[in-house]
């Protein structure tokens, strides 16, 4: 077997892949079980994998285990440590902005990235930095509207 050591959520975690090229989503949901990161196409494109690396936002079914070591990662389910929802979570949830609640992950992932970049983004700003997750449902007007209501609060 062969062992990694990551930083994920705050917290120091040791697995064994057996493959240095696994896909870090895999290891997130099947060894640590945080299954708010959702497998959605494999191929890096609707964003439902996403997850923070150093505060981006990548596509964790695009990154190997092995190029996640010594980064910091953080998952949905480390945005709210102590078991009150995040500032942007809260705006999802005043917003009803999660319908199936497939793409949220990516969403509420992606848009943190892009606040910590830029406090108060416009409607577009906020539009074009959500343009590559992908939501069937079809709520990316609450989407923005939850977005746009967090960078208020901020």
């Amino acid at each position: 077997m062969t062992q990694h050591t990551l930083t994920v959520n705050g917290q120091r975690a040791v697995v064994d892949t057996g493959d240095p090229a696994k896909p870090l989503l895999y290891v997130l949901r099947g060894d640590l079980g945080l299954t708010a990161v959702k497998f959605g196409c494999g191929l890096g494109q609707c964003g439902a994998c996403t997850v923070l690396i150093d505060g981006d936002a990548v596509r964790s079914c695009q990154l190997s285990v092995a190029d996640a070591v010594g980064k910091t990662i953080v998952t949905l389910e480390g945005l709210a440590p102590g078991g009150q929802p995040h500032p942007l979570q809260a705006a999802f949830i005043a917003e009803a902005a999660a319908q199936c609640g497939y793409c949220t992950n990516g969403m509420v992932l992606t848009a943190k990235a892009l606040l910590d970049r830029n406090a108060h983004p416009t409607r577009t700003e906020i539009t074009d930095g959500l343009a590559n997750n992908l939501c069937r449902c079809g709520t990316h007007t609450r989407i923005v509207r939850a977005v746009l209501r967090a960078a208020e609060r901020g």
